[in-house]
């Protein structure tokens, strides 16, 4: 979105409407993607027992959806003088919880691995925070440091489909020395994101496959000329500063 003013007579359509709707009220838009990714995250992360399967498509959806909100509340965040302070504090908020937490969990799995089959799950589950924490902080920082909204939103949505195309599941196949030169696994069954999709635990060209589409996904997604179509319905002359 831009911060030129819109020419009302340039842009028409429902769709028009709809977006010059949303860009009057873009300051506290973002609000209405961060409140409901925060009560999933919280919900997920405290409520819920750690899970480290995926049943079905809903599960995985469900599992995702803190992702799938946090990217456009990210994208309409507010571009304020504060950003060098805001930065900072998820650098503190990072060192002083989240890298501890993982320590500690890795701990408590060193602890209790031989005695409990689910020790790992925990561990499992804060690493995927910690990844979307990473993905979400590299969009703040980019929206912060003066990216307009559309460019944030195809970069965060671009992110999303790295994140779940399974590239880690490949490396860790590839690279676990727990596995000898004879008795590395056929397929990947540990990667339930895929298995919900392709129907049973997918084989290694299966899983590369997966990769390659998401990957190629998120290509078409960064080429997708988002910022023209904002301001053809705005009814903008030319891309100016998001807003």
């Amino acid at each position: 979105m831009t911060s030129t003013a819109p020419n009302p007579t340039e842009a028409t359509g429902t769709g028009g409407e709809l977006i010059r709707t949303l860009y009057r009220h873009r300051r506290w838009l973002w609000l209405v993607f961060a409140v409901p990714a925060a009560v999933l995250a919280l919900l997920i992360m405290v409520v819920l027992p750690p899970d480290q399967t995926l049943d079905n498509i809903g599960d995985w959806l469900f599992k995702v959806s803190p992702f799938l909100f946090a990217v456009p509340a990210v994208a309409l965040f507010p571009r304020v003088k504060a950003a060098p302070a805001l930065i900072a504090l998820a650098v503190v908020g990072y060192m002083s919880y989240i890298d501890t937490e993982m320590v500690l969990r890795i701990q408590e799995f060193a602890r209790t691995a031989d005695t409990d089959p689910g020790a790992f799950e925990p561990v499992y589950q804060f690493e995927l925070f910690i990844v979307t924490f990473i993905v979400l902080f590299a969009l703040m920082t980019y929206r912060l440091g003066g990216a307009r909204t559309a460019n944030v939103l195809k970069t965060g949505v671009a992110g999303i489909l790295i994140v779940i195309a399974g590239l880690n599941d490949l490396t860790f196949w590839a690279l676990n020395e727990v596995w000898s030169a004879g008795s590395r696994p056929d397929e990947l069954a540990w990667a339930s994101h895929i298995v919900v999709f392709v129907g049973g635990p997918p084989s290694v060209l299966t899983a590369v496959v997966f990769m390659l589409v998401h990957l190629a996904l998120a290509a078409a997604v960064l080429l997708l000329p988002l910022g023209r179509w904002v301001d053809r319905a705005l009814g903008t002359a030319a891309p100016a500063h998001s807003g």
